[in-house]
């Protein structure tokens, strides 16, 4: 009993901290602390071993997407002080109009995620531009980061058939199903999330501005010259086709391996082909190739960009050392999780959801949303889910591929809320705080996809 009490409280303090602003670091070894003491855990395994080093462990998510954090980060502080980003905003701006900036960014990151990007790279990537469009339209900074969210969090990372997230690749180890199972599903939840979330954000933005809200640097943001126009070329900025190639060849080196495997002759894919060889390293490379591409990428934009050709250490230098703090922000919440899954309660709470009186697609949305919430990650949430209690509602009678993407689905809710890592790393990459920005992210990342997850079991169980 006290073990489940403490359980609670170590998840309401990380939460009650993380909208406070505390540090998340200490946050998250407070709360891991108090999970400790009441559910009788051993000291000394669960900092040295449970929260550090385990499957779920900080440093073990460290270690794994340092590579990626760092790399993007370098990229992104290329692509900001070249002014490449102010060329294509700028180029984008007199086009469609500064207004379409929350569409133009969450089109953005959807395609990159919908194409296999990861959702770290595709902050590091669309942020500098999105920051120009926001700074161009007057928009709030909070509005731009529910709007990276919703592209690269919501419907392509688990509703959409197809996409090789992580979260879509989970269920076929244990199902067997394939990335389309339940396709029909999947774009009709997925376009719920969109919808519903394209209309919350542009509610906003009229309502932003009818208040006189209007948009607010952080202290890291490279912006615009005050004195400027945001809407005419400066003197100093590439023009914005080639502002674009880098992106497109990091891009383009992400995707091209999926794609030529798709479509290339046996001919060229046997398996002493040194060209399959490499096509087949990348694919198989989700985050030391992305990895590979953005430093590329970065290279190519050295060359390309007087701005940052004269300086070319120091400014990717200065890339590197803006990734430690998103990736140690990002790592210590899922070292909180690590220790979470080693209590009793984790399990008996697992146990109690596949037991409640309800209908076995609601009971599954519970399970696994109980799970991505205990341990502020989808992908770890819906890991422990189909590992655990998968063939139990395969015993109940739900298909293979109903269970696979409503189980996605259901995984990409409550994940979401404040100690949530992809939500830390998020907020630390735009310099915004939870109190700041959070409400919008949680309407978007939670109160949204929970209401088209129950929509779409709704259908099934009507069909």
């Amino acid at each position: 009993m006290i073990g489940n009490i403490g359980l609670i409280a170590g998840l309401a303090l990380l939460i009650f901290l993380a909208l406070r602003g505390t540090n998340i670091l200490f946050s998250s070894l407070l709360a891991s602390l108090v999970i400790v003491v009441t559910n009788q855990l051993p000291l000394a395994a669960s900092f040295t071993e449970y929260y550090p080093f385990g499957p779920l462990g900080a440093f073990t998510f460290a270690g794994k997407f340092f590579l990626l954090f760092a790399c993007g980060a370098m990229f992104g502080n290329v692509i900001g002080k070249s002014h490449a980003a102010s060329s294509i905003a700028i180029a984008l701006a007199n086009k469609l109009g500064p207004h379409r900036v929350l569409w133009i960014v969450t089109l953005s990151c959807a395609l990159l995620t919908y194409g296999g990007v990861v959702v770290f790279v595709v902050i590091f990537s669309i942020y500098p531009l999105g920051l120009k469009l926001a700074e161009q339209a007057n928009i709030p900074k909070r509005l731009l980061v529910a709007a990276m969210a919703l592209g690269a969090g919501t419907f392509t990372l688990s509703a959409m058939p197809g996409t090789p997230s992580i979260q879509n690749v989970i269920p076929t180890v244990v199902l067997g199903t394939d990335l389309f199972a339940g396709a029909f599903l999947g774009i009709f939840g997925g376009m719920i999330m969109f919808v519903l979330g394209i209309w919350y954000l542009e509610r906003q933005r009229i309502s932003s501005h009818a208040s006189g809200e209007v948009f607010i640097p952080s202290p890291s943001d490279q912006l615009l010259p005050a004195d400027g126009d945001p809407l005419i070329e400066h003197n100093d900025y590439p023009d914005w086709k080639l502002a674009l190639l880098p992106i497109l060849i990091v891009l383009s080196a992400i995707l091209a391996p999926r794609i030529i495997k798709g479509i290339a002759s046996e001919a060229v894919t046997t398996a002493d082909s040194a060209f399959y060889q490499l096509v087949n390293f990348a694919s198989s490379q989700v985050i030391l190739w992305p990895s590979i591409a953005l430093f590329f990428g970065s290279i190519i934009a050295l060359i390309l960009f007087p701005a940052v050709r004269y300086q070319p250490l120091k400014v990717m230098g200065d890339g590197v050392m803006n990734s430690i703090l998103p990736l140690i922000s990002t790592a210590v919440v899922i070292g909180f999780g690590g220790v979470v899954v080693h209590t009793a309660g984790f399990g008996q709470f697992s146990n109690f959801v596949l037991n409640l009186d309800m209908p076995p697609l609601l009971s599954m949305f519970a399970a696994v949303n109980l799970n991505s919430a205990l341990v502020g990650s989808a992908s770890g949430g819906l890991q422990i889910f189909m590992q655990t209690m998968a063939p139990d509602y395969l015993a109940m009678g739900i298909s293979p591929g109903v269970l696979h993407r409503l189980a996605a689905m259901s995984s990409g809710g409550f994940d979401s809320l404040p100690h949530c890592g992809a939500i830390i790393a998020l907020l630390t990459v735009t310099g915004m705080t939870h109190k700041q920005a959070y409400k919008d992210i949680g309407i978007i990342t939670v109160v949204i996809p929970v209401i088209a997850t129950l929509s779409t079991i709704a259908v099934v169980s009507i069909i």
